[in-house]
């Protein structure tokens, strides 16, 4: 008959599986990352900003600005690059505030998800100029 020690499993529990990150985890919280920076006015293009914009009105559909939208990515089981489409707002410094927008990315899917960040490329699609409306805005006067 076989002694018992009362250990079952080799190596601390922590690490007895493995644990699988959705490329929409890693979306959102790249997007919730980019926006916190200052000079980010809003993450994708006019056209899927607008659409986005139908769509968060519509029973159902859910609420809120999407956290992905202007957000794609490619993630591994140990790295992750992401692609960004951002407006900026005007009078700001573009490469600053793509640097700023890198580092927080970076540091945020590191720190929740787990995976090396490899690349985030960043294509600034507008500037938001201060005279002009937000197009959410300008629908909602509308109505």
């Amino acid at each position: 008959m076989a002694e018992s020690t009362g250990v079952r499993h080799g190596g601390a529990p922590g690490s007895r599986g493995r644990t699988t990150v959705a490329d929409v985890v890693v979306e959102k919280i790249a997007g919730m990352a980019a926006r916190d920076v200052r000079g980010v006015h809003a993450l994708g293009s006019g056209s899927a900003r607008s659409m986005g914009s139908v769509r968060e009105r519509m029973p159902g559909v859910g609420s809120g600005k999407s956290a992905t939208r202007g957000v794609s990515v490619e993630v591994g089981e140990l790295e992750a690059a992401i692609d960004l489409e951002i407006v900026v707002d005007y009078d700001v410094s573009i490469t600053g505030v793509a640097g700023e927008v890198r580092e927080n990315v970076i540091s945020a899917v590191e720190r929740m998800a787990g995976r090396d960040v490899v690349e985030v490329n960043i294509m600034v699609s507008d500037v938001k100029l201060p005279d002009e409306e937000d197009e959410g805005e300008e629908r909602q006067r509308i109505r």
